[in-house]
């Protein structure tokens, strides 16, 4: 037994009971007119356990049951044997508070409380959801969640601030982190992988600020992009013998554009002979291969000491005898640190950045590399860029939530004090459709990469007919 619970009638003000003579007579009028087939169908009945004074009494029940049982032995059983014993606590109390909830209902009550007390509360319903890519909560009663990239409102929400901010502290706990009002901006990752990022007052005004990007179980591969159609067979095949190549891929992008997707998907193309070096603020690469050491930044302790940046991680995995360097987000001094690795011996490296075009990710990597503050002319910082990188892909998020690959660029070289860049594929938009779908079409731009010569090299061979604009891709 993991505990003793009695349950018991509250005397006081503050009742378990939720149901009045209201809700019952209620439902006993949508069973008449269910039994009378001349009348039209009743409107569906609200779900109780959205309703105000339900969750207030999950709530308050989960706090009792804390207090009354043995979490740690509780936590020891097996799944099935600690959900039985939940919901035997949980049907007592029930009974003893004549909550009317038929078996479906108990059982979806029973799972809430499991929730609480192991899990994320009404965050675990969204996260074990597969077609939920992203969970946005606006302080504890406006939740909005994005599917097939769209967004939309989401009937789940929490009791009160203190409910969210609980939630809140056993995330970032987790993983050594915390958030409150000294320190009210955190980043974190849930236990699979999934970003989370959290403002709480008095930097989130009107309360918890949360934003989770949800981490894929099953990682897309350059097949299933194909598939949604986000990139043509031709150009996948293009980008897969490039990697195989060792040529310096750039990954540009907006916000939730598909960056992460597409380098996990290119990842996969690199040998398993190669020892690869991951570098991420908060770890989400998915990489297949065998022998790759996973590296990410640490916050400043509570005295504002101990941080450890990308820019230390990079000089550091430089002794570390890598192949290739993964960088997960390039956006500060450690692009100078990256272009020097690129530049020595490190070829193939991959990293990405935020931008909306090639062009733009080739001047975001100048300010980048400013950052650093090394004494060197623009002329040099370019010199350096068009030395080390050679492709730059490029993802859009559209306006109706699927994401592409617009262009796929190749760096040259440098001609004078510009770097020279021409577009091999590009997707040209050519109208909208009647549901704001984004009509248009991929198509070559008619020239040939100069990089084929050293696939020539490795004995991969790509048809001509690929780089053909007349030719359908």
């Amino acid at each position: 037994m993991i505990g003793r619970f009695t349950a018991r009638r509250a005397a006081a003000p503050e009742s378990f009971a939720v149901v009045d003579e209201t809700s019952v007579s209620e439902n006993s009028m949508v069973n008449s007119h269910a039994a009378e087939p001349a009348q039209p169908d009743p409107a569906p009945v609200a779900n109780p356990l959205l309703s105000d004074k339900l969750l207030d009494a999950k709530v308050r029940l989960h706090r009792r049951l804390i207090e009354e049982i043995n979490l740690s032995a509780l936590e020891k059983l097996p799944e099935e044997e600690m959900r039985g014993q939940i919901k035997q606590l949980v049907t007592q109390y029930i009974m003893a508070e004549r909550l009317a909830l038929n078996q479906k209902e108990l059982d979806d009550f029973v799972s809430e409380i499991l929730d609480e007390m192991t899990g994320l509360g009404p965050l675990e319903p969204l996260l074990k959801d597969g077609s939920i890519s992203d969970i946005l909560i606006n302080g504890h009663e406006c939740v909005y969640v994005e599917r097939g990239g769209l967004l939309e409102p989401c009937g789940v929400r929490f009791k009160d601030e203190a409910h969210l901010l609980r939630i809140i502290n056993k995330i970032v706990a987790a993983v050594g982190r915390r958030v409150d009002e000294s320190h009210p901006l955190c980043d974190a990752r849930l236990l699979d992988g999934s970003r989370f990022n959290v403002a709480v007052r008095p930097v989130g005004v009107d309360g918890p600020l949360v934003s989770i990007r949800k981490f894929s179980k099953k990682p897309f591969n350059l097949s299933k992009l194909v598939e949604y159609n986000a990139i043509r067979p031709q150009m996948a095949e293009v980008l897969a013998a490039a990697v195989r190549a060792r040529i310096t891929t750039i990954i540009s992008g907006g916000t939730g554009s598909g960056k992460t997707t597409m380098l996990n998907a290119l990842s996969a193309f690199i040998s398993e002979k190669e020892r690869l070096i991951t570098i991420e603020d908060a770890a989400e690469l998915q990489l297949q291969q065998p022998h790759v050491a996973r590296m990410e930044t640490r916050p400043p302790n509570l005295e504002g000491k101990g941080e450890i940046r990308q820019r230390e991680l990079v000089k550091n995995a430089l002794r570390m005898r890598p192949e290739r360097i993964i960088l997960g987000e390039c956006r500060g001094e450690e692009a100078f640190d990256m272009l020097q690795a690129m530049n020595t011996g490190h070829e193939g490296s991959m990293a990405t950045i935020h931008a909306n075009n090639p062009r733009e990710a080739v001047s975001r990597l100048e300010q980048l590399i400013g950052m650093a503050g090394m004494p060197m002319t623009i002329a040099s910082i370019r010199g350096q860029i068009a030395s080390a990188i050679k492709l730059i892909v490029q993802l859009t998020r559209m306006s109706d939530g699927k994401r592409k690959v617009t262009s796929i660029a190749e760096i040259t070289g440098l001609e004078g004090d510009i770097i020279q860049m021409q577009e091999i594929f590009k997707f040209v938009r050519t109208g909208t459709g009647p549901d704001n779908s984004v009509i248009g079409h991929f198509q070559a731009t008619g020239v040939r990469p100069r990089f084929l010569q050293d696939l020539v090299a490795m004995g991969v061979k790509i048809p001509g007919s690929y780089f053909d604009p007349s030719q359908p891709l």
